[in-house]
């Protein structure tokens, strides 16, 4: 006997005999749990199937600041740095996608007057 059960039963003799939960509905709460939880999954993997497919990606960000970072994307096989602010969207450098790292190519570009 599961423990759930087990403590349902308790609680009904502790009570007096009065009304306890049916089989009924105990399995009814089960199977609106497992829909729940099979939705849920499915809304997931959809989400992450489409997410896949869409021809740009974030590859890394770094916060600067209060609402300020430098994030890396790839767009149509092209490697961006892009500055970010509440304002607006810069291209600070193209990356290439087998030459330096992200790190190098960042102080490469600060280090230019």
């Amino acid at each position: 006997m599961s423990p759930l059960l087990l403590a349902l039963s308790q609680a009904d003799s502790l009570a007096g005999g009065g009304p306890s939960i049916s089989v009924q509905a105990f399995v009814s709460v089960l199977v609106v749990i497992a829909l729940l939880g099979g939705a849920a999954w499915a809304l997931r993997r959809t989400t992450s199937f489409r997410k896949s497919r869409l021809p740009i990606a974030v590859e890394t960000a770094v916060p600067l600041g209060e609402r300020r970072s430098l994030v890396v994307v790839s767009v149509e096989g092209r490697r961006l740095l892009l500055g970010l602010t509440p304002q607006s969207v810069t291209l600070v450098t193209e990356l290439k996608a087998d030459s330096r790292e992200f790190g190098q190519a960042l102080d490469a570009k600060l280090s230019e007057p």
